[in-house]
């Protein structure tokens, strides 16, 4: 397993003039380093959505963070944050007869504790009406308008408010009372005619489309595959309305130049990567960003986000994990049901860790998945109290370990004193190389599912070899007692390497419960890293002593 991490760029250096944008081009085994999400919509409080993008994002940051030479966690970025312009909001802050700012602080709040409380490791928090990113912005429109890729021009067409977005022909349907409907949301839409500002998209359509067909590296492949099809589709990009006139607008970044416009909430909502950078800047910085989004807008990130980097000549996303989504009971999540999921009660409930771990386990990002309170309780009181929990308290209990201790032992001793664990062994040498092309590929189930057949296996011996009938001493054979205990200790080391392993395996999962372990076992951080996850590949090579404390990894859900 060869672990390449991504080069930085000074992004300031890549406003050149040139006919064509510096883009590099990254290999599929590379690490990025600079992972965002989507920053969320202030339109309503967070919902489970929401966190799941969240925590798909810190697992990847994580991930990275345990596979980099000598633990430098300084060298990643992960950056979140809201999006707080648009009608929507406008529209919200006004049934509420609350002032604007205070409502996009009211519930920008609410995303960063729910973000705090599931334990993210963000690095960033970025809010699109702090005046920092509207500096970056207006830069970003002013070095395409310079660049003749913004021209004022009479647009009409569908507009769906909830989208904040205009629909194009292919995508609008009618229903049964004659209105028009957006194919992709099922929103309605309405028709607009006015002067808006609008990017040149058509003259980057060739730019684009090689991108997406030959150099993006998007997971899962479903999604990338729907993506070249839907672009095959479409004969001519049209040019996009990236403006809005404040007779109907008032809630957004004025375009410089003109205060009758406000920029399109998406133009504004994308350049929030550049923000994170400190854009535009001369100090190198890490660049581009690996985005972490819904299938809802792959659109925005693959289309229109590409087209505007190659127009400022910036570099392109190396790298776009999407996922599907989560219904509830096999129903699709809506307020009109009541059927949407509080994250904020799904952490009092499971714990961070705990629903960190179902909606990651459970979570397939190639197709939708299925949110059950019962189905959670029955993934976390299955796996994590009683699979891992069960096995740490087998060995580590006073009666099989009265000793308290990591026990040192050969390879060579096992295979002589305990060979019917030598399958187990070659699926537990295996794992971090399998868990570290699931996590790669952005399918943390995977990974999870081997991480717990490991440790299946490990209590299947333990059921096997009944180390409890070696506690009592056979009189007078002192033969059998050597042998017992040389077997036991065997299990012993086996047992709490494999929990050693999937600690740190787990540990982009469920950090809280892999840090109580390795301060269980007595592993120094230094040797939590991802190199580590081998047997006897912790540095270890006498016996040594747990901690007496007692560890509950999972209380039981009742």
């Amino acid at each position: 397993m060869k672990i390449i991490l991504s080069c930085r760029f000074v992004l300031a250096n890549c406003l050149r003039s040139s006919s064509q944008s510096p883009i590099r081009y990254f290999s599929s085994k590379e690490l990025p380093k600079f992972y965002a999400t989507p920053i969320f919509y202030v339109n309503s409080v967070p919902h489970i959505g929401h966190l799941y993008t969240t925590v798909y994002a810190d697992a990847l940051h994580r991930f990275t963070r345990l596979c980099l030479p000598n633990n430098d966690v300084t060298t990643t970025i992960f950056s979140t944050g809201t999006d707080e312009h648009g009608l929507k909001i406008q529209k919200s802050a006004q049934s509420k007869n609350i002032n604007l700012i205070e409502y996009c602080n009211q519930i920008s709040s609410k995303f960063r504790q729910l973000f705090n409380d599931a334990e993210t490791s963000y690095t960033h928090f970025i809010r699109t009406t702090d005046d920092q990113h509207k500096k970056v912005v207006q830069n970003l429109w002013k070095i395409l308008m310079d660049k003749g890729f913004i021209y004022k021009s009479k647009y009409c067409g569908y507009y769906s408010v909830n989208d904040e977005t205009f629909v194009p022909d292919n995508l609008i349907t009618t229903n049964s009372n004659g209105e028009k409907i957006s194919i992709e949301s099922g929103h309605k839409l309405e028709w607009y005619e006015e002067e808006n500002y609008v990017f040149r998209l058509s003259q980057l359509q060739e730019r684009v489309i090689d991108w997406i067909d030959n150099h993006l590296i998007m997971k899962p492949e479903n999604y990338h595959q729907s993506l070249k099809a839907d672009i095959r589709n479409i004969k001519n990009f049209k040019d996009l309305s990236i403006s809005r006139s404040k007779t109907r607008l008032q809630w957004g970044i004025e375009v410089p130049g003109d205060d009758s416009q406000l920029i399109y909430v998406w133009f504004d909502a994308l350049a929030n990567y550049l923000t994170v950078t400190g854009y535009p800047n001369k100090q190198p910085v890490i660049w581009p960003p690996c985005h972490v989004i819904g299938k809802d807008i792959i659109k925005f990130h693959c289309i229109y986000w590409p087209a505007f980097l190659l127009a400022a000549e910036l570099p392109l996303p190396e790298r776009i994990y999407c996922h599907s989504h989560w219904l509830y009971d096999r129903q699709k999540m809506s307020k009109s049901l009541g059927n949407v999921v509080d994250p904020f009660e799904c952490i009092e409930q499971f714990t961070a860790d705990g629903i960190r771990y179902f909606l990651l386990k459970e979570g397939t990002p190639h197709s939708d998945s299925n949110f059950n309170l019962d189905a959670v309780k029955t993934c976390l009181n299955a796996e994590l109290a009683d699979t891992f929990g069960n096995l740490l308290n087998r060995c580590t209990s006073e009666k099989l370990n009265p000793k308290q201790s990591y026990p040192f032992v050969s390879l060579d001793e096992i295979q002589e004193y305990l060979p019917e664990s030598l399958d187990t062994i070659n699926f537990i040498e295996t794992l971090s190389n399998e868990c570290f092309e699931s996590y790669l590929d952005g399918n943390f189930h995977i990974g999870i599912t081997n991480v717990m057949q490991c440790l299946r296996s490990i209590n299947g011996l333990f059921n096997l070899i009944q180390p409890w009938k070696f506690v009592q001493k056979h009189p007078h054979n002192d033969n059998d007692n050597d042998l017992n205990q040389k077997r036991l200790k065997c299990l012993l080391f086996l047992s709490l390497e494999s929990i050693r392993i999937s600690a740190i395996l787990l540990n982009p999962i469920v950090p809280n419960i892999s840090k109580s372990i390795f301060e269980k076992l007595n592993i120094s951080q230094e040797f939590c890293q991802w190199k580590f996850a081998k047997i006897n590949n912790s540095k270890q090579q006498n016996d040594n002593r747990i901690s007496s404390k007692k560890l509950i990894i999972f209380s039981k859900l009742t």
